[in-house]
């Protein structure tokens, strides 16, 4: 078994070899920290938490390296609104991102570089440019890469350059050689932070900013490198000719870029005026529900936002979650009984066999360009299977119990739900705490108290069920329809 992906730069499907083995190189480009990040946003950083779970799933040592831009034409518009200083701003933005990329379930990097932190490592890339001759400096204390120099300018986003060259999305500067030039060092400007270079005190344009810091973490050549679909031009292709014309080596073997997040015809983005914010629907939804929404379907496929897809998304991961907690309760149910783990049951081995054929399924999926729709399909297969034969056989053998629950986990951890982290440990705390409180009063008979408790838990959409071992809880389900 392979796995195979996608790759930007050919158009095609590819066994997945990385440079070095079983050891992975993976760059991802994270948020310039101005604002709070989107849901648009999310889509690539919860698309590629997931295939780094899956290749250290699959047993390979993924370096794993996501930058923050923290000085842009964003960010210095930005605090000057706010009336505070760049690094201020990029200190407030940056706690707020982790904020909600934790309530994502998007695990830290390895690295998180900073560009600030960075500038003798662009320096001394651009430098190297000038010397190959790829790049020039211009009257004023600019820097910009010759795009006629390097052969393979265009090969990643496959853009037709005349169009490009006739101005489509190009700055216009005269001081420019060739209209598709770019720049890698900008003069200071008055109010701007700045810093010392050989042309005078500037900032690292933005695209030179990634090539110096993936370089600097994973080498010359990138197993992969992801983004969103934005992405592809020219921030990609200009990272791509810059670091080759400066190494003379591929820089990346696997480009990967997520589809577009739609709400109804049109992409979402700021500049439409039409995202929301990870902080807002969080709140509403629960950050776990957003991430199973952005796993619904292949990550290549444009994605349809709406509040109605949203709520579906939170019904369908409450199926898989309270198939996965009766498990859970079964398994601490039986293990406190102390039950004879040599004990049989009927159909124990027809769902095992079930359960492995799901599971199997689920990495085939996985396997075809971490395809999540499919696997989470081959997901509920399993708990279909697992719902059934539990609601015909009240004791399946405990071993049989654990396996289960061990494969509940497995994949849950591939996508990064169902997981301990994606648990509400403090609503947690509290139900058992009322289940408890609850449980002593049917003890003392004192029945209106138990059913008071019930009530009460019902009413914030908790359903009690009081089973022959034990009680356990689960939320409910939304009608049909319901927003």
């Amino acid at each position: 078994m392979t796995i195979r992906i996608y790759n930007t730069l050919t158009r095609e499907k590819e066994e997945f070899v990385p440079l070095r083995d079983k050891k992975v190189g993976m760059y991802v480009c994270g948020p310039t920290v101005y604002d709070f990040f989107h849901i648009g946003n999310a889509y690539p950083f919860v698309v590629m938490d997931s295939v780094r779970r899956y290749l250290e799933y699959r047993g390979y040592d993924v370096t794993y390296v996501k930058n923050l831009t923290d000085i842009d034409d964003k960010m210095i518009k930005r605090a000057r609104e706010l009336n505070i200083s760049v690094g201020e701003l990029a200190e407030r933005f940056i706690r707020e991102y982790f904020v909600d990329a934790d309530a994502l379930g998007i695990r830290r990097a390895e690295f998180h570089p900073r560009a600030t932190d960075h500038v003798p490592e662009i320096i001394a890339l651009i430098q190297k440019l000038i010397q190959k001759e790829h790049a020039y400096p211009v009257g004023g204390g600019d820097v910009f890469f010759d795009t006629r120099s390097f052969k393979g300018y265009g090969k990643v986003s496959r853009q037709n350059l005349e169009e490009l060259e006739a101005g489509a999305r190009v700055e216009v500067d005269e001081r420019k050689r060739y209209p598709l030039d770019f720049v890698l060092w900008k003069a200071e400007k008055p109010g701007e932070p700045s810093w010392d270079s050989p042309w005078g005190k500037g900032r690292p344009g933005w695209h030179i900013e990634c090539s110096a810091m993936a370089m600097k973490y994973l080498g010359e050549t990138l197993d992969i490198h992801a983004g969103g679909p934005d992405l592809v031009f020219p921030h990609h292709e200009n990272e791509s000719a810059q670091s080759e014309a400066a190494t003379g080596k591929l820089f990346v073997r696997y480009w990967m870029h997520t589809g577009f997040l739609k709400m109804g015809q049109e992409k979402m983005s700021k500049s439409l005026g039409n995202v929301l914010n990870i902080r807002e629907l969080s709140k509403r939804f629960g950050g776990e529900t957003l991430r199973f929404f952005l796993l619904s379907a292949h990550y290549r496929t444009p994605l349809e936002f709406s509040e109605e897809n949203l709520t579906s998304a939170g019904t369908a991961l409450q199926r898989l979650r309270n198939s996965y907690e009766n498990i859970r309760h079964r398994v601490q149910a039986r293990e406190a009984l102390g039950e004879n783990p040599n004990e049989s049951g009927a159909g124990a081995e027809r769902l095992l066999a079930e359960v492995r054929a799901g599971k199997t399924k689920f990495i085939t999926s996985m396997d075809d360009d971490f395809n999540t729709g499919e696997a989470l399909g081959a997901f509920f297969e399993i708990a279909r299977s697992v719902n059934t034969l539990l609601g015909q056989e009240s004791s399946p053998p405990l071993p049989v119990l654990r396996q289960i629950r061990e494969v509940y986990r497995e994949l849950g951890g591939v996508l990064g739900i169902l997981t301990p982290e994606a648990r509400d440990a403090g609503l947690e705390a509290d139900l058992e705490d009322l289940i408890r409180k609850r449980e002593e009063a049917r003890r003392q008979k004192d029945w209106a108290q138990a059913d008071q408790i019930r009530a009460d838990l019902l009413d914030r959409g908790i359903v009690l069920e009081d089973t022959s071992e034990g009680v356990r809880w689960k939320k409910a389900l939304p009608p049909v329809g319901a927003r």
